[in-house]
């Protein structure tokens, strides 16, 4: 059995120091700036931004800027996806000078609009071409290079520790494995003991992924997987601090900043819904945050009424959307014990 403590320790990744091995994991439309800020001040070790399209950001498109803004944390990573090396290279630069401490290669998006394009797991397809894109941004920069992948396209081709093993050698520094194929997309459990042959195949750090939503999963999935570090995603919809809590406790500690009663929960949305609207303004902001509205609520205020729902989901107005929230929770009879759901 694996020591979760182990998890409270920082890891070197090519020369940056993260400061536990518990990671929030990147995610679409979601690992945004205020979510990263968020992520971080609850103890998460290491955040990673939003996927970046690559040939997108390195064409000037507007509003990419904003995925890859450094945000002030210690550690500032930022993932990219692509098709094309010379894109891929060129994003790697404009991250690396806007500050970025780390840049992670998604070879693992398992979405219909990414490996439709032969970008993301589509790239486990072709493994000598997604080294030409590993060697591509590797090659651009001087900041540690990093890829994420799943165990392959399909059960018949699980050749992650191959392309893990060949990423070391184009001088890779660390891996993490999501313990699925993309046909799998969401589907059924993790295979967290098949991210052992990966660990087996590299001496760089490897992290596990894939339904780790409490301590006990995330000691389950380091014991039956040999991993040096954890990434948790899905579980923090509605929920910033689940990586947070889970360092804590291997440390032993309770999890930081996470909200104590209801009144102190609505403020906590409250604030992360005008974190929203600054960073992205009104009207894209309003679109943005109705996501992460929806998750809070389907989480923390069990029983709202149908009516309240769609009226905080659909309003245009911020300062009615904000009373809507405020009312919610301030009506819900529901004990909070929020430091425990990680």
């Amino acid at each position: 059995m694996v020591n979760s403590a182990r998890l409270a320790a920082p890891l070197n990744v090519g020369g940056v120091e993260i400061r536990n091995r518990v990671f929030l994991a990147p995610m679409s439309g979601i690992t945004d700036e205020p979510f990263r800020r968020r992520a971080h001040a609850h103890g998460a070790g290491l955040v990673v931004s939003e996927m970046v399209a690559s040939g997108e950001l390195a064409k000037g498109r507007a509003g990419f800027d904003l995925r890859i803004r450094h945000s002030g944390l210690p550690v500032h990573m930022v993932q990219l996806a692509g098709r094309e090396a010379i894109h891929m290279a060129e994003g790697a630069r404009i991250a690396a000078g806007e500050g970025a401490d780390i840049i992670d290669i998604n070879m693992g998006c398992p979405a219909k609009k990414v490996t439709g394009g032969y970008a993301g797991s589509a790239l486990m397809l072709h493994l000598d071409h997604a080294l030409s894109l590993i060697e591509a941004v590797v090659g651009a920069v001087k900041v540690p290079v990093t890829v994420k992948m799943r165990l392959g396209w399909d059960e018949g081709a699980l050749n992650a520790p191959i392309l893990a093993r060949r990423a070391e050698q184009a001088g890779v520094k660390m891996v993490t494995v999501h313990g699925r194929t993309r046909c799998q997309f969401y589907q059924g459990k993790a295979d967290w003991r098949a991210i052992a042959r990966v660990k087996e195949a590299v001496s760089i750090p490897v992290v596990a992924n894939g339904d780790v939503c409490s301590p006990a999963e995330a000691a389950a999935i380091l014991d039956q997987s040999g991993a040096d570090a954890v990434m948790v995603g899905r579980a923090h919809y509605g929920a910033p601090w689940i990586a947070g809590g889970i360092a804590a406790a291997a440390a032993g500690e309770a999890a930081a900043n996470v909200p104590e009663n209801r009144a102190a929960l609505a403020d906590y949305i409250v604030g992360h819904y005008e974190d929203m609207l600054a960073l992205y303004g009104v009207e894209s902001g309003l679109r943005q945050a109705r996501k992460h509205l929806g998750w809070y609520l389907d989480r923390h205020a069990v029983g709202v009424a149908d009516d309240d729902r769609k009226a905080i989901l659909t309003a245009f107005d911020p300062a009615r959307v904000i009373a809507l929230l405020r009312n919610v929770f301030s009506r819900d009879p529901q004990p909070l014990s929020l430091r425990s759901a990680a």
